[in-house]
């Protein structure tokens, strides 16, 4: 009989808790399962990670597969003796057996006897989504075409609104079919915000920028300024500085619960009139303000 190292190879520690196992298992099923991976060995290395997680996962088993000690991976080796006086009590012999077949006799408590094929979860997919700022502030449907082992289908989803940039929807059961009786796997939507000609995401709050004239920032004002719904009225604070953020609460991505910013930038007229350049320069001669002051 020939030693499998079922903990190299799932790349986990010996001392590895139930959780590292299954992250492991979940995440190397992925890349070599024979429907993703086009290397030649994917079935096989499909097959290895599978009986090595169906051992190290049953508490009854892993014990019993502890109990071999380490032997160098390949290596052959023949189980304790008290292993070989139970089965071949029960009328089998170890050439009769592999490593996988002796455990899963172990997990059951009855040595020897052939095991049913265990439960095991269809495969996980992942995969994105781009939607607009508005779609994902609404709440909107969108179609998948999802690969897997049966072909392609088509899967609507409904993505709830105040969804934000790289969060990732959880399909329960809307992934690869289970074996032997085990649940369907999930897919895993990751959602991607489409750049806006106005405003900018962050999480789920937004900017823009907002253009004011001098006298707007220096005397204060009531601007409309655009939302992801209806304009609103924003109020300028008298002696607004360019760079300065203004909150609309209430006015992001997730209605009610985030905020929407103007960040300030003062302009000026390319072109003057001769009154308005009247004013400015009767503006420079009295004016005392120096902006380049320390």
């Amino acid at each position: 009989m020939k030693y499998k190292d079922y903990y190299e190879i799932l790349g986990v520690p010996r001392n590895a808790s139930l959780d590292d196992i299954k992250k492991a298992y979940r995440k190397l099923a992925r890349t070599h399962h024979p429907d993703m991976s086009k290397a030649p060995d994917a079935e096989v290395r499909f097959k290895e990670i599978g009986e090595a997680y169906a051992t190290l996962k049953d508490e009854t088993k892993r014990a019993a597969y502890d109990e071999l000690g380490h032997p160098k991976a390949g290596a052959d080796f023949r189980p304790p003796p008290q292993w070989q006086e139970d089965f071949a009590t029960g009328g089998m012999s170890f050439e009769d057996l592999d490593l996988a077949d002796l455990l899963a006799a172990m997990g059951r408590g009855q040595r020897g006897q052939p095991h049913k094929p265990m439960p095991s979860k269809g495969q996980d997919f992942e995969t994105s989504v781009s939607i607009s700022l508005e779609m994902a502030q609404h709440g909107t449907s969108v179609n998948l075409s999802v690969a897997d082992g049966t072909g392609e289908h088509t899967l609507q989803v409904t993505i709830p609104p105040g969804a934000c940039q790289d969060q990732k929807l959880r399909l329960r059961g809307k992934g690869g079919k289970g074996h032997n009786g085990g649940p369907d796997g999930d897919i895993y939507l990751h959602i991607n915000l489409a750049p806006h000609k106005v405003f900018r995401p962050d999480h789920h709050d937004l900017y823009f920028d907002l253009a004011l004239a001098p006298w707007e920032a220096a005397l204060g004002a009531e601007v409309e300024v655009p939302t992801l719904d209806q304009p609103v009225l924003l109020t300028v604070p008298p002696g607004t500085r360019s760079g300065r953020k203004l909150r609309l609460r209430g006015r992001g991505l997730a209605a009610g619960h985030s905020d929407l910013y103007a960040m300030v930038r003062i302009d000026v007229p390319t072109t003057l009139t001769p009154r308005e350049r009247e004013l400015f320069q009767e503006l420079a001669k009295v004016s005392s303000f120096n902006p380049r002051a320390v």
